[in-house]
């Protein structure tokens, strides 16, 4: 037993390694692609290997919520686009700490939809991580910044998709699921790219830009992103079939430790004390929802 939760633990820390990676080269191509590009390449290659395992092991599903499906497709791309928004315009540390905010916004979707109870513990892990998301904001009183917004959309939109998910799982392939996801991210921004050719909207920027011919190295990153992010998934659902969902979780939260060093690297600046005293309390606040799942 102990053995397999010692494995599960390095499994999701290799999870969090790799989708830390995928941030920080996401990041770098941030700095001449538009953020819609970088989430087409990312969703394309995504497609490709999932159809590949279609040939090893055929699919097992009854379908029947079709509507559910679409949902969880087009709140997921909001949250992906609104999360690589982030990674192109403030610190890797803090665009990854709003995405670890989604566990919490969860807990609460899953009260309102799927009935599920909050004990107390739940609930001060709820008050931690909102206390904590208004320390890392640091708001100018009530006016909140374009990189606020979108990484409490990133946050709840997350938390709707994986809401979605415990549901469509009763009567979809796993690979379905993700795959309709990332269907909708790659032809949604092919759409996009060639609207922003003839229109451009400030209010839906996050969502637009021309497309620019990557640069011979550029494609490294763009292969890269791809390679972690799958493997970053694979290794995640490695971690959470081999042990307690709580645990697995509680490691999780190490992306934003691997984030913010990495971050150090490319250039980011270290949080100063309120900051990381929120990050410290998202955290905290995600590891007592963790726990509570066991």
């Amino acid at each position: 037993m102990e053995k397999k939760i010692n494995q599960g633990i390095l499994y999701m820390l290799i999870s969090a390694l790799c989708l830390s990676c995928m941030a920080a080269m996401a990041k770098v191509l941030a700095n001449h692609l538009p953020t819609i590009e970088i989430v087409f390449f990312r969703n394309s290659i995504g497609v490709v290997l999932i159809m590949l395992t279609f040939f090893k092991l055929p699919l097992k599903q009854s379908g029947g919520k079709p509507f559910l499906l679409f949902f969880r497709a087009a709140i997921g791309l909001i949250a992906m686009l609104s999360f690589f928004y982030n990674i192109a315009n403030i610190s890797l540390a803090d665009a990854v700490t709003y995405s670890r905010m989604s566990p919490i916004f969860t807990a609460i979707f899953a009260l309102w939809f799927l009935r599920e109870k909050i004990g107390i513990k739940g609930w001060l892990a709820i008050f931690l991580g909102f206390i904590g998301m208004l320390m890392v904001m640091q708001t100018n009183g009530f006016m909140l910044e374009k990189a606020h917004i979108f990484g409490i959309l990133n946050a709840l939109c997350a938390a709707l998709a994986f809401t979605s998910i415990r549901e469509l799982r009763k009567y979809y392939d796993t690979r379905v699921i993700v795959l309709s996801f990332m269907g909708i991210g790659t032809i949604v921004p092919i759409f996009s790219m060639v609207l922003s050719s003839y229109y451009q909207n400030d209010f839906f920027s996050f969502m637009m830009g021309e497309f620019i011919m990557p640069r011979s190295f550029d494609w490294i990153y763009i292969i890269g992103i791809g390679i972690t992010a799958s493997l970053g998934q694979v290794y995640m659902t490695k971690a959470y079939g081999i042990t307690r969902a709580g645990l697995v979780g509680v490691a999780g939260y190490s992306v934003i430790i691997f984030s913010l060093i990495i971050g150090l690297f490319l250039g980011d600046d270290l949080p100063n004390l309120l900051s990381f005293v929120g990050i410290v309390s998202i955290i905290l606040g995600g590891v007592i929802i963790a726990r509570e799942k066991n």
